[in-house]
């Protein structure tokens, strides 16, 4: 993009939504010329999506190593609220039984929140701070307004989803909920000659509802920081007169990005439990 079109507003607008992109165009690997390449890698969301990962990873190693149950300090009295927090929430909503459920609800509600948590960061401060000429020309800070991001997650929930299905209700209980319910036949007194029609329709409504959830999961989260992710660009055109806005709309953020980590928690442990429920 140049110099002009980058102080236009909307050039300004533009550059801040495009990400850090690495392909490989005629046999060599390129910055930031991938446009319509399908394999082309958001290097911003990826790098900043791992580090909060490794972060998380070393912070709760940490606090489980050092915890003091004599002097706790404040660190480890807010990691013990958040575990305490997310374990009622599953104790609460999953209703099998499974040792992966509340480790992987702990991970999904703390990481989604570092990553919408990168939202309240100015938009123009670590692509200023990044001097790397051709590298931090583009430079998004948020994974969870990346819909590679929140898409990648919510399929790896999905085939969770799909194996704890199989697992508990084994493939003849998995297929006969898609396509005995929720229009059950026998119970219903349908002629058997009409069976195969219940059961056609069930099994597409069943799977429509069943494929839909890794994508209302991944777009609510991706939607929602998108759009908050915009809001702080539009401010930051004011300049220097950002900062009476920029503030007020910082803190509602934070409820935003809260409540959408424990959304995503919260559905993936309904999801869970669903997988787990026999009918």
């Amino acid at each position: 993009m140049s110099e002009a079109a980058h102080n236009t507003a909307g050039g300004y607008i533009q550059h801040h939504l495009t990400h850090l992109q690495l392909c490989r165009a005629d046999d060599q690997w390129v910055w930031n010329e991938c446009h319509g390449n399908f394999w082309a890698v958001n290097v911003d969301s990826m790098v900043f999506s791992l580090l909060l990962a490794l972060f998380l990873g070393y912070l709760f190693r940490r606090i489980a190593v050092t915890a003091s149950r004599d002097r706790p300090g404040r660190v480890q009295a807010l990691v013990e609220l958040i575990v305490d927090f997310v374990d009622d929430s599953v104790r609460s909503t999953f209703s099998g039984k499974s040792r992966l459920i509340a480790p992987l609800a702990l991970t999904i509600f703390t990481w989604v929140f570092m990553m919408n948590f990168m939202d309240l960061i100015p938009v123009d401060f670590l692509p200023a701070a990044v001097q790397a000429p051709g590298v931090a020309d583009y430079l998004r800070v948020v994974p969870t307004a990346d819909v590679n991001i929140t898409f990648g997650m919510s399929l790896s929930v999905f085939a969770l989803v799909l194996f704890y299905s199989f697992r508990m209700k084994g493939a003849g209980g998995f297929l006969a909920e898609l396509t005995m319910h929720p229009l059950n036949p026998k119970d219903l007194g349908v002629p058997l000659l009409f069976w195969p029609l219940v059961i056609i329709f069930n099994f597409v409504l069943e799977t429509v509802g069943l494929l839909a959830k890794p994508l209302s999961l991944s777009l609510r989260l991706f939607g929602n920081m998108y759009a908050g992710e915009l809001m702080f660009i539009l401010i930051a055109l004011l300049g220097v007169y950002q900062l009476p806005l920029h503030f007020p709309w910082a803190v509602f953020h934070i409820l935003i990005i809260t409540l959408q980590a424990y959304i995503f928690m919260m559905l993936t442990i309904v999801y869970m439990s669903q997988a787990c429920e026999h009918h």
